[in-house]
């Protein structure tokens, strides 16, 4: 959204408030404090209960998703459970996440929940994708081809390589 300028016009003051986080934005961290109180009460049970249970969140967090993002998000899902079997997926945010020692490697985003135009596939500093000075950590998701499958699980694979 633009910005009002000052009257000058250069000075770099808006004369617009600034309302905080988005309404998405605040849902995300909500679903974030419930995702750690999940956490934090499954504490004590074994490891394999434990990703056994979260796994279950994230493919009920999947299956609640509007039918072109459920689609992505099934075959995301499936993509780095083979590519990356030692990844545990848990819920970020309210996202689909596959972590490493607890820390997130990569996650889906779901085109509606922040209301964009497209999914988004995601890696965190986690991820060994370094290649030079510059490159991407997020891919924009349409539609899945097979060389878009085949181009994911080689991601996947380098991130935890």
């Amino acid at each position: 959204m633009p910005s009002a300028k000052s009257p000058a016009g250069n000075s770099g003051t808006t004369t617009e408030k600034y309302d905080g986080f988005t309404a998405e934005e605040r849902a995300a961290m909500k679903e974030h404090a419930q995702e750690q109180k999940k956490t934090a009460a499954r504490r004590g049970s074994s490891r394999a209960e434990m990703e056994a249970a979260a796994e279950q969140d994230v493919l009920a967090k999947i299956a609640e998703m509007p039918e072109t993002d459920r689609v992505l998000a099934e075959r995301i899902h499936e993509i780095v459970k083979t590519a990356a079997p030692d990844l545990a997926p848990k819920l970020w945010y309210g996202m689909p996440a596959y972590a490493r020692d607890g820390k997130v490697v990569c996650h889906f985003q779901s085109a509606e929940k922040f209301k964009s135009r497209y999914a988004t596939l995601g890696f965190s500093d986690q991820a060994a994708l370094d290649d030079g000075a510059m490159w991407p950590t997020a891919y924009a998701l349409k539609e899945l081809t097979a060389a878009d499958e085949q181009l994911i699980s080689a991601l996947v694979k380098k991130a935890v390589g």
